[in-house]
Formats: C-alpha cells, structure tokens, sequence
C-alpha cells in the first residue's frame, strides 16, 4: 500500500503532466522528475511515466476529437497507424539498451524543437517559396516521432508540434487534435510492451493515471478557449524549460 506523501506527489504529477500534454506536451516534464525524485530508477521511471501519461493523452484525444482533420493532406488515421509500429518499435528498444546514452542526445532535441517553434512560421514560410516538401517527408518524420515517443517520450509533443510546424505549415493552435492522437496512440503501443516486460511501478503509476485524467481533461478544456498567441507563447514557455531541465539533468 503506498504512503500518502507517494499518493499526493503522482497524483499532483499526473495532474500536471496531463494538462501540459494537452495544452503543449512536455508532460514528462512533470512525472519523470517526480518519479525520481521517488526513487524510482530512470528506465523504470521513463516506462512509468509513459503508462501514467497514456489515459490523460486518450482523454484530450478524446475531447479534440471534432477538431481532427488531415496533416499537410496526410490522413490522421495513417499517421496514427505509422504512430503505433514506431511507439512498438521504440519501446522494445528501450527494453534492451540502456537510457543514460539517449539522455545525453534528448536535450539537443529538444534545443532543435525549441528554434524549431520559435522560428518555425518563419522557416515554414521561406521553405515554401524555395521547395515542395511532400507526403512521404512527413510519413518519415512521423515515424521518427512514434519511434522516439515510444523509446524515451520526453518533449516528444513538443516536437510534433514543431515537425507539423515545419513541414505541413501549421499552427500550434490548429495542432492540438493531431498532436494529442499521435501522443495517446505513441504511449498506448509502449504500454502494451512496457507492461509486458514488467516495467512499471504500480503503486506510483495509478495515483499518477487518475491525475494524468483530470489534468488531461482540464488541459483540453482550457486548450479550446485559449487564442492561437496565448497557445504559441505557453508552447514557447514549456519548450524552454523543459530543454533547460535536460540538459541540467544529462550534464
């Protein structure tokens, strides 16, 4: 039976790490730390986390689901498809390699995000009168994605938005229905490995699901209401922090 002050951190964690995934991604930003901070080792954490985070990314999924509608022409359901075989393929690698070397390369990932989201209106603009950056670009980059989210997962809806920015021209705003599937559906296919393979801290885990819900849910419903500036600055802001947070914790 966990303590109270266990109970009270994941589920605070969850909470948190929802509403982010919903407004921004970057949920990891919450949970990994805590799950830590309860002594949890990194790849045990890094797996926790993910099933923790996975209900909450369902919920706003879920809420979104009017909004979904075609990336760059590229229908959501082949998205999610190339989404769930990278999140598979992702997660069993993570089973049989160690994660401390891919901590090292996650903060310069998330630093390429960062510019990405920052400059992105500006390079998708002067990319679009200089090339064509066709379907199978982002077929590539999407599998890149899943692959990622199911292997570590830290920023990697931060990093959607930043591709979807990139090479199909869209807004942080307009990406909130896609972004918030190809998450759900990255940590759903990690989940069924992860689970498995015996990687998850229960006690941790469910306190850190009903909170991944609320704040899910709440995340979505704030997401509707906020205007597209509000939602670019407060992806800026976590995109920061989170970069910032990794690198401190890798170096």
């Amino acid at each position: 039976m966990p303590d109270l002050p266990t109970l009270a951190l994941a589920a605070g964690a969850g909470v948190l790490g929802g509403a982010m995934n919903a407004l921004a991604g970057g949920g990891t930003f919450a949970t990994m730390p805590a799950l830590l901070a309860l002594g949890t080792p990194a790849n045990i954490a890094n797996a926790t986390s993910n099933l923790a985070l996975m209900p909450g990314a369902a919920t706003s999924a879920w809420a979104f689901r009017d909004e979904l509608k075609p990336v760059g022409g590229v229908p959501v359901r082949l998205l999610a498809a190339i989404t769930f075989a990278g999140g598979l393929a992702g997660s069993a690698l993570l089973v049989v390699t160690p994660s401390h070397a891919f901590d090292l390369i996650v903060p310069w990932l998330l630093l390429i995000a960062f510019l990405a989201i920052a400059f992105g209106p500006r390079i998708a603009a002067w990319l679009s009168h200089r090339v064509t950056i066709g379907r199978a670009t982002l077929l590539v980059a999407q599998a890149v994605l899943g692959t990622y989210g199911g292997y570590f997962g830290g920023g990697v809806g931060i990093m959607t938005t930043a591709t979807y920015g990139l090479l199909a021209g869209e807004t942080p705003r307009s990406m909130f229905a896609p972004r918030t599937l190809m998450l759900a559906t990255a940590n759903f296919a990690a989940a069924i490995v992860f689970v498995a393979m015996g990687m998850i801290r229960w006690d941790a885990c469910v306190p850190m699901i009903a909170g991944g819900l609320l704040g899910g849910w709440l995340g979505a419903v704030i997401g509707k209401r906020l205007p597209a500036a509000a939602v670019r600055w407060w992806t800026l802001l976590v995109t920061a922090a989170t970069t910032a947070v990794f690198f401190a914790r890798a170096y």
